[in-house]
């Protein structure tokens, strides 16, 4: 769920329970398996200062994945008279209740796990069977096939790289002098951004370094 619409349902959650919305703190790209997150040191220094009634969560494992974390946790916030609270809960403050959660929150850890292996077994079996795991991005002058375990020449692209590795391994240019040239006849960088990044001519350099060495341009 986008991170509008989850600050949306816990003010929507806060209003049903009679709760005023102290401050809403985010921790975009962090995971839930650790303590040390920006957004989670805030939380815990809002508590430690007091007058914090309720730390409210769309999901328990966005406060702690690993159900110790969310112990150790509950029992410091209820120090300072805080309770922890997620939308998803399916427990109470009975005991019963907290051992409900705490059994979800097993059974989350082992799930996890199992897609965690899951993952790890497919890395292994796509290289086996001459596959590729598909990712964000792809390297330059390649595209994925329709099924996604795959490359495919990109021709347009592949031009260029063959010219970048022309000029370095053949012709003896500089990465510097590959920039320069591509920056003066306006060629158009990869996403289609105007100005080029030095960085991208680094592994044609590096690949011809053992080269034929000549007079830089």
């Amino acid at each position: 769920m986008p991170l509008a619409q989850q600050f949306e349902a816990l003010r929507e959650q806060a209003t049903r329970e009679g709760y005023e919305v102290f401050e809403e703190v985010a921790d975009p790209g962090q995971s839930g398996a650790s303590l040390e997150r920006p957004g989670m040191d805030r939380v815990r220094d809002l508590v430690a200062a007091g007058s914090i009634a309720v730390v409210l969560a769309q999901d328990r494992d966005r406060i702690a994945c690993e159900p110790a974390y969310h112990y150790l946790l509950r029992c410091e916030f209820e120090e300072h008279g805080t309770k922890i609270r997620a939308v998803n809960d399916r427990g109470d403050d009975s005991p019963e209740g907290e051992l409900t959660d705490g059994i979800l929150d097993q059974l989350g850890k082992y799930e996890r796990a199992k897609i965690a292996e899951r993952s790890r077994r497919e890395k292994l079996r796509k290289p086996r069977e001459g596959k590729v795991m598909a990712g964000h991005r792809v390297k330059y002058g390649f595209t994925l096939n329709d099924t996604r375990d795959g490359l495919l020449v990109d021709e347009v692209k592949m031009k260029l790289v063959r010219r970048i590795f022309l000029m370095v391994g053949v012709e003896g240019y500089s990465m510097n002098a590959v920039y320069k040239t591509f920056e003066r006849e306006r060629i158009l960088r990869p996403g289609g951004c105007k100005r080029w990044d030095r960085a991208f001519f680094r592994v044609a350099s590096w690949t011809t370094s053992t080269g034929p060495t000549r007079a830089r341009r």
